[in-house]
């Protein structure tokens, strides 16, 4: 409850009768002079925190600076980097994740739409950012008032996006989009020069960028990364041959940052490797990077149980022997895979199996093997616990997804706490 709320609370309460307050101190068995729970509330501070949630997504700001740090040391001094931190910074908080990327030494924010930009604006964060994507037509006098590069790929954006930025007496940076072979955005690799041809004529565009983007960059089979890359230099020679240049050629996504450095060219474009996620299991790894999140609840009961007992929804658990089941405040409500029987959480460093199906609002565990666990231990739900780990990648098999699915699922009723 916030403060507001608190406040409308405790005026109600002012203006409650008489009686009704006696009514509910009696009716919980204590004097209502003394331990009525209205007039208690009232002697409460209205300014104060209501107490954090016993479930939440914590987030390393320590780590994530320390992965800047290994990477920078893995690539050239020269190439720079843009951050993508979009979808909330991958569920991170966006604004945490930029601004710690930029005080790392990236030079753009990349997110896919207006409305995560200029939260970002809003806040007083004043860097290069990169729009992603196609943007539609009434978009386009945002991003040149609020100096918001987009990327281009067909004739129109070009013309309107040409006048907008006339009329404001400006020349407006923009970054060509090629189609490689994604086939989601861009102009398609043969076309590229003749639109690139169309910006460089536009005396208030500048064309500053020109990317492409993988689509298997991180699996083991290199060869259709390798044609992408292959068509991403045939657009690029066929704009040299036009007489045109750009400052910042990328192609490369956090897969093709670790394995396919020949792709680098002048700036690549990391969204989960800084997180501490690598994109794939077989792509290279660099030693030292860690996960930046967790996600940890602490026990709120626990349930003994005796042969026979069941657990939760539809009856999907039932006891072998005695059991100790200990229920987390946390559900499928807040991200967590709907499951039933399946995966486990770390209490006191140890496994705890899930049994039973997850709820909305809870997940029950077995507890029977580790006897010292206790109400309002901490459990780790995704993250490292003493010499164990449960890793998205571990929660994503659960849910028949992807690590990236995952880390933006945690819904935003899970408080963030950040750690720096």
């Amino acid at each position: 409850m916030n403060e507001v709320g608190l406040k409308s609370q405790n005026e109600c309460a002012s203006h409650m009768p008489r009686s009704l307050e006696s009514t509910i101190a009696e009716s919980i068995g204590a004097p209502p002079a003394v331990s009525s729970p209205v007039q208690r509330l009232e002697t409460l501070p209205e300014s104060r925190e209501l107490p954090r949630r016993p479930a939440w997504v914590e987030i390393d700001l320590n780590r994530l600076k320390r992965n800047y740090e290994l990477i920078n040391q893995d690539k050239d001094a020269r190439l720079q980097v843009l951050a993508v931190a979009k979808d909330d910074g991958y569920g991170h908080g966006a604004s945490a994740v930029a601004r710690t990327a930029l005080d790392c030494g990236a030079t753009f924010l990349g997110f896919s739409n207006l409305e995560e930009a200029m939260r970002l604006r809003d806040e007083g964060v004043s860097c290069r950012m990169l729009l992603l994507g196609d943007r539609q037509p009434a978009e386009l006098s945002w991003c040149v008032a609020h100096n918001l590069t987009c990327c281009v790929t067909e004739e129109r954006t070009v013309d309107l996006l040409s006048d907008l930025a006339a009329r404001a007496g400006k020349r407006v940076p923009v970054h060509l989009k090629i189609n490689t072979g994604m086939n989601r955005y861009g102009v398609r690799w043969s076309e590229a020069a003749s639109l690139a041809q169309r910006i460089h004529a536009a005396r208030s565009l500048e064309l500053e960028g020109v990317l492409s983007h993988f689509s298997q960059s991180d699996e083991s089979d290199k060869t259709f990364a390798n044609l992408q890359m292959s068509r991403f230099n045939e657009a690029l020679a066929g704009m040299t041959q036009r007489g045109i240049a750009c400052q910042l050629r990328h192609l490369c996504n956090s897969g093709g940052f670790l394995d396919l450095p020949a792709a680098r060219f002048d700036m690549v474009r990391l969204g989960i490797l800084p997180l501490g996620v690598f994109p794939s299991s077989v792509c290279r790894r660099i030693p030292g990077i860690e996960p930046v999140m967790s996600v940890k609840a602490r026990i709120a009961a626990i349930q003994p149980l005796v042969p026979g007992d069941c657990v939760g929804y539809g009856m999907r658990y039932t006891a072998p022997s005695p059991r100790r089941i200990a229920v987390l405040p946390l559900g499928y409500g807040d991200g967590f895979p709907r499951v039933r029987s399946e995966g486990c959480v770390l209490i006191h460093g140890r496994r705890a199996p899930l049994v039973g199906g997850v709820a909305m609002d809870a997940i029950t565990v077995d507890i029977t093997d580790i006897p010292d666990a206790d109400v309002w231990d901490e459990a780790v739900i995704m993250g490292q616990q003493g010499p164990d780990e449960i890793s998205v990648h571990e929660v994503a098999k659960l849910r028949g997804s992807v690590s990236y699915d995952v880390l933006t699922s945690w819904r935003t009723r899970l408080p963030r706490v950040y750690i720096s």
